[in-house]
């Protein structure tokens, strides 16, 4: 592991101090390594050519999602430094780091492999592709009345149902927006697709898990309602013209480092229970 990128997020004011000495602890454990700097993920859509090992990501749970959707495709591992609040998908805290990037020089970590989601919208004709670690969420505009949707899962009809929205989470997603709305914990390392519908207008209508290689057609029945699709709560794109969404598992998998001794169970009761 020579070629390390290093992720910083500019919005959590990181003195340069802390990034000079994270460069420093890097290069002293991992030997003859060199450390590229990235900010807010600019760049990152190049890291292809970069030939990285590994990318560290200094922030939260919000900047590991940015960096996921960017270089995932790459198969570059991501260590999560948690500088945010939650920090549920992060490896360890800021004060832990040297401690893992020690394990990390000594072999004492896995990769973990997650799951990714991929949307296709199709604007009168143009088709374009949005990948997700977390969720995509198809959902009224702020103002707009409720929304009928039908549900297609491999071009068969599933069910057609009133809501403010729907969302198509990843297991990794389970413990964000969808599970606020009413779905169930997924372990993360798990290949299955969760569709939860966002406040139904019917008792019926509840959450599915199904199979990862489901690919699930949403038609959206609107009048005149401004709809709007969200990718991991950060990318937002107006469906005004589109009125048909298709989802399913990328080709490819998020990969995260984590240090021997992670425990899931323990950082969910501490950060979501």
């Amino acid at each position: 592991m020579k070629k390390i990128g290093l992720n910083i997020n500019s919005s959590k004011f990181i003195d340069e101090k802390v990034v000079e000495e994270i460069i420093s602890k890097i290069t002293q454990y991992i030997k003859d390594s060199e450390v590229k700097v990235y900010r807010d993920s600019i760049g990152l859509e190049k890291i292809k050519f970069e030939g990285l090992d590994m990318i560290v990501v200094l922030g939260g749970d919000g900047t590991i999602l940015r960096t996921a959707r960017t270089i995932a495709e790459f198969e570059v591992p991501i260590l999560g430094i948690n500088m945010g609040h939650l920090g549920f998908l992060t490896a360890v805290e800021i004060l832990e780091l040297e401690k893992a990037i020690e394990s990390i020089s000594k072999g004492k970590f896995t990769i973990e492999d997650r799951m990714m989601l991929q949307c296709k919208v199709n604007n009168e004709g143009h088709i374009k592709a949005y990948n997700s670690l977390n969720d995509v969420v198809i959902s009224k505009g702020t103002l707009s009345r409720i929304l009928n949707y039908e549900i297609y899962i491999d071009n068969k009809f599933y069910t057609s149902f009133n809501s403010d929205g729907v969302i198509i989470s990843t297991p990794t997603g389970s413990t964000a927006y969808a599970l606020s709305a009413g779905g169930p914990i997924v372990y993360p390392t798990l290949d299955v697709i969760s569709l939860i519908p966002i406040c139904p207008h019917s008792m019926q209508m509840r959450s599915i898990i199904l199979e990862s290689n489901s690919e699930i057609s949403i038609i959206i029945n609107s009048k005149n309602e401004r709809v709007f699709l969200t990718v991991d709560g950060q990318e937002s794109i107006d469906l005004e013209k589109c009125k048909k969404v298709t989802v399913k598992k990328c080709d490819f998998k998020c990969k995260l480092v984590r240090i021997n001794g992670y425990n899931y169970f323990e950082v969910l009761r501490k950060k979501i229970f």
